[in-house]
């Protein structure tokens, strides 16, 4: 077929002739396939939570969520000691952690005693007696006076502080106390440690993008435990084990961290009853004797009632609370049971809040019935306790120390 000429333009017949030209449609992009391979597709149950880590990586970094965490603290700091000057004024205050700082050696000097098992690190210990101190406490008031208001409104007055002292106050506390264990298990930045030069060596010969391959399928994927952060001393027992139970070290992290976190919120507690009584003392003998007469011990006997309940009969009231949850929490991460691992950590709390609750109602029995919960109650407890340190120590004792790592395992 001859083409027309350069110089002449094309005839209409030419034009015709030629087929028509048209623009390159986008190829539309396929939707999600209900059906693969003629099985469902399986649910992901943790997607937006792995989305919102992601998009959270930068806050995730050692030294950035140390920081954030760091400015938390003190600003629940500086709100809970105001919300305490409120109440005492300032030598209420004054006398009050004064009075609140005497049983607190004995208390932390225990848990010390027991951490040489448990090995918990410094920087977890300060951040768990920080929290309770500042944030637990500063959440505990708030939200109790909240409650009470909405009881009285709704029960009436004896009603309301009844309910609110039994069920409302130790639910409300120990879940603030029990969330210091949950914010050390955060997800943070890892990175990979190797323990052998050959395998180190392989890894760095790699790309960066083959790099994080490798350390993602290193990770553990099912389950919700793969996705907090892995601490040292909750560390899980191999698969291959016949009968799956729980590391001493652990069940002593557990209550070492719940029982460093009830310090700090006594302490706090402490503090405000003490200077809130010591001031009703003072007020009282203002009004009745005057200012000329010269104070004696009798004139604040609510201040040493105060302190003798609080600080010489129940300082470890608290601690053998929260280390309840701590214990449960602690097997939940560490045992093998997939039942146990659900039941474990809620049932811990449950039983955290009974015997909260149960200690709280024992103050409204007046006095023989408090010295009855007292002795059939927190005492057994409270020796159970001791013996179940004991036996931590022992085991630890006669076990020696293995590593905790294997070669390529990631850490925190």
């Amino acid at each position: 077929m001859s083409s027309p000429s350069s110089g002449s333009p094309p005839t209409e017949a030419a034009v015709a002739a030629q087929p028509p030209t048209c623009a390159a449609a986008p190829r539309p992009i396929p939707g999600p396939r209900g059906r693969r391979a003629g099985r469902a597709v399986p649910r992901r149950p943790y997607r937006r939570l792995g989305r919102l880590v992601r998009r959270t990586a930068g806050l995730r970094h050692p030294a950035v969520s140390s920081a954030l965490a760091a400015l938390a603290l003190a600003g629940c700091a500086v709100l809970i000691l105001q919300l305490v000057q409120r109440q005492t004024g300032t030598t209420g205050l004054l006398v009050g952690m004064g009075l609140a700082m005497l049983p607190l050696p004995f208390v932390l000097g225990a848990l010390a005693w027991l951490n040489q098992a448990a090995r918990v690190p410094l920087r977890h210990t300060l951040f768990c007696l920080a929290w309770g101190a500042f944030a637990a406490t500063t959440v505990a008031i708030m939200a109790n006076g909240w409650a009470s208001d909405f009881l009285i409104a709704h029960q009436g007055s004896s009603r309301g502080e009844t309910l609110g002292a039994e069920f409302a106050t130790p639910l409300i506390e120990e879940t603030a106390k029990g969330a210091a264990l949950l914010v050390l298990l955060l997800p943070v930045r890892r990175r990979l440690r190797c323990r052998a030069e050959r395998t180190c060596a392989v890894l760095a010969r790699r790309s960066p993008a083959a790099l994080r391959r490798s350390a993602h399928h290193l990770r553990p994927r099912r389950g919700l435990r793969s996705r907090l952060r892995p601490l040292p001393y909750f560390h899980r027992r191999p698969r291959t084990r016949t009968r799956a139970r729980s590391n001493p070290r652990t069940l002593a992290a557990g209550a070492v961290l719940g029982g460093v976190t009830a310090c700090g919120f006594a302490f706090t507690e402490n503090a405000l009853y003490l200077g809130r009584a010591f001031t009703d003392d003072q007020q009282s003998r203002l009004d009745s004797i005057g200012l000329g007469a010269t104070p004696s011990l009798r004139d604040f006997d609510g201040t040493v009632h105060t302190f003798v309940l609080r600080g010489l009969l129940s300082p470890f009231a608290h601690p053998l609370f929260t280390a309840l949850t701590g214990l449960g929490l602690a097997v939940g991460l560490t045992t093998a049971r997939r039942w146990l691992a659900r039941l474990a950590a809620p049932t811990g709390l449950l039983l955290s809040m009974a015997l909260h609750g149960t200690w709280n109602a024992a103050a409204g029995l007046g006095t023989h019935g408090f010295l009855l919960v007292y002795g059939l109650l927190m005492v057994p407890c409270f020796a159970a306790l001791v013996c179940f340190a004991v036996w931590v120590r022992a085991r630890t004792a006669r076990r020696p120390v293995r590593g905790e790592h294997r070669v390529g395992s990631v850490v925190p």
